[in-house]
This record gives structure tokens, C-alpha cells and sequence, in this order.
């Protein structure tokens, strides 16, 4: 088990100007299990493979348990490295495929067949150790190659997007064996995907990246309640934050037409900033259909029905042009595309700066 730490590390690849990862400052606790997530090109990977000895480090250092590994070379680590292709070896069998690392570093093979066996059985896969991997599923598959990590007790696991070669419903099933394996290992684990559904249901902190800078790291609660800035408060969530730009008038922000109510705390926030253009971002569970017309007048224009839940797409006038807003509904929905309907907002609103910032 290991604390790792990034200090301003940075990776400039050769005819770029712009670092893929510019000054990273992160640390991760020992038993942590911490996902980098982002859109593409935000330097996820990189990060990992920086910490994996697969990237050089142009500036700033990496540690694992207080050693600088920035120049060691990635056999020097104690780490171990699950990709999402599997990197199996065709011709060999499960138990061949988990203990070959062992089995190259020159361990008793007794030793190796225990330790073989002792993966294949926190990993439920004691009944395929003889089978070829043309034979398996593909999460079967990648089990196997976590269990070639897991044999090699390795102080850290980097993982990089394991699961985005399965389908929906496997990788669902197979990210809660993971994080269930990882809680039971207590080993500290790099999580690195795109997807922040699945960011958001494992990691005990998320650190969300873009364009190689580190946004904002935290506890899913408080990334999803919280947002540092504009970017954070988009890409968290699913669906995402409904977010429109407003000019605040008289010191209040309204959302086409309607007055957003704020706290005194947040009020006093918003006053403190020069400009006249924030952003106002709201959930969509934090908009509701109310009867009583006092609300956001709009019309519906798509209804998505989930079977429990339900997401509609309302067009409503705002500032003069025609924006959409997200209302969840529980549940089977009655409203149907063209309806007009009234909006309310029942829950808090975030205010961004003109910079960005949460206010």
C-alpha cells in the first residue's frame, strides 16, 4: 500500500508548446481509490502513465510513499498497470496468463500457483484457470488481467478506462466487482475513464481534468453539490447541469423572466464581483411543472421516459433567445412534446463569475 503524490508535475510532448499535463498538484491517500476523469485530451492518461514511468516528466516530481520515482524507470515502481485492451496472451491459459509476471521475475513456481490461485479466487475465476482466452467473455477477460496485476501485490493500481470495451450492462456489474475488490485489498488504486457516471459511483475522491490542468479533486457529494467552477458543474451530472448565462439587473439574476432566489450568503458573494454577465447553472431535479402559472413559461420539445424517471426538454424564452431546460420528473411522465408548461425552481442555484468560478 502506498500514498502517492504529484508536485507540479508537468508533460510537454516534443512540438507542442502546451503541456498535455501542465503543474499537477495531487496527492492521494494510502487505500485510496482515486478517479482522474475528463473529456478527451484533458491529460487523464498521461497523468497515469506519468505515474506509471511510461511518460517522462518534464517538470516537477512524483512520489510513491515519500520516494521520488520521477526518474525511475516504470519495472522500479511497484506498480501494476490494468489497460483497456486485456493484453492477453493467446496461447496461454488463464493461470499462465496471471503468474507470467511472476513467473519472469523468477518465483518458485509453488508460490506461484498459490498466488495464482488465490487472485483466480477473489476474482471467481477458479473455473476458467485452464481455459485459453478466446474461451472467456470479455469480462472475464478482463478480470484475468486484473488478476495478473493482483498476483504481483504491487503497491499501486493504475487502471486506464479497464471497462470501455464492455457493453452497458457488463460494465456496470463489472465496476462494482471493482470497487468492491478494491475496498476488500485496500490497496490504492488510479482509476482513469471519461465516463462520470462511472467516476462518480467508485472513487472515494474524483479529480476532473481539463486541458492537462486539475479543475477540481473531492468527494462525489461534494463535486456534484459544490462545483469549483463553470466546467466542473457541466460535466458532473447526468444529465448535466442546466447552465445559461444571465445579466444580473438591480443585483438579482432572473431565469427567463423569473427571479432567482439566492442566500443572503451567496447574494452578498455575487455582489462582491465586478461584471455584469455570470453564468446560473441548476439541476435538473432542482426544476419542477407547477399549475398555479406563476413560473418559467415554456414548451416541451422532447420527453425522454426512463420507466422510473423521466427527462424533459422545455424551450423557454430567455434574455430574448430560445434555450432549453432539463426537468426531471419521477416516474412515467403525462406531459408530451408541443405541451406548454410552466416551470418552477425548487432547489438551489449555482452563480459563476464571469471568470468561471462558483460564487
Amino acid at each position: 500500500m502506498a500514498e502517492v503524490r504529484y508536485e507540479a508535475a508537468s508533460r510537454i510532448y516534443p512540438g507542442t508548446e502546451i503541456p498535455a499535463v501542465n503543474a499537477l498538484d495531487l496527492d492521494i491517500s494510502d487505500g485510496e481509490l482515486l478517479v482522474l476523469v475528463g473529456p478527451s485530451g484533458s491529460g487523464k492518461s498521461t497523468a497515469l502513465r506519468m505515474l506509471a514511468g511510461l511518460e517522462h516528466v518534464n517538470e516537477g516530481n512524483v512520489y510513491i510513499n515519500d520516494v521520488d520515482v520521477t526518474l525511475k524507470p516504470p519495472q522500479d515502481r511497484d506498480i501494476a498497470m490494468v489497460f483497456q485492451n486485456y493484453a492477453l496472451y493467446p496461447s496461454m491459459t488463464v493461470a499462465e496468463n496471471m503468474g507470467f509476471a511472476l513467473k519472469q521475475a523468477k518465483v518458485p513456481k509453488a508460490e506461484r500457483a498459490q498466488r495464482v490461485q488465490e487472485a483466480a479466487r477473489i476474482l471467481d475465476l477458479e473455473p476458467y484457470l485452464d481455459r485459453k482466452p478466446k474461451n472467456l467473455s470479455g469480462g472475464q477477460r478482463q478480470r484475468v488481467a486484473m488478476g495478473r496485476a493482483i498476483v504481483r501485490s504491487p503497491q499501486v493500481f493504475l487502471m486506464d478506462e479497464p471497462l470501455s470495451n464492455l457493453d452497458a450492462k457488463l460494465r456496470v456489474q463489472t465496476r462494482t466487482e471493482l470497487a468492491d475488490l478494491q475496498a476488500r485489498l485496500g490497496t490504492t488504486m488510479v482509476y482513469v475513464t471519461h465516463d462520470q457516471v462511472e467516476a462518480m459511483t467508485m472513487g472515494h475522491r474524483v479529480a476532473v481534468l481539463r486541458d492537462g490542468i486539475l479543475q477540481q479533486v473531492a468527494t462525489p457529494r461534494e463535486l456534484y453539490h459544490r462545483p469549483k467552477n463553470r466546467f466542473v458543474a457541466g460535466f458532473i451530472g447526468s444529465p448535466a447541469m442546466n447552465l445559461l448565462d444571465v445579466d444580473r439587473s438591480d443585483g438579482e439574476f432572473r431565469l427567463a423572466g423569473s427571479t432567482i432566489g439566492l442566500s443572503a450568503e451567496m447574494a452578498s458573494a455575487a455582489a462582491a464581483v465586478n461584471g455584469t454577465t455570470f453564468g446560473v447553472g441548476i439541476r435538473p431535479e432542482h426544476l419542477k411543472f407547477t399549475s398555479d402559472g406563476a413560473g418559467i413559461a415554456g414548451e416541451v420539445r422532447v420527453v425522454e421516459a426512463l420507466g422510473s424517471e423521466s427527462f424533459l426538454h422545455v424551450k423557454v424564452q430567455h434574455e430574448g433567445r430560445d434555450e432549453l431546460l432539463v426537468v426531471h420528473e419521477a416516474g412515467d411522465t403525462d406531459f408530451s412534446r408541443g405541451d406548454n408548461v410552466t416551470i418552477a425552481i425548487d432547489g438551489p442555484a449555482h452563480i459563476f463569475a464571469p471568470d468561471g468560478e462558483a460564487v
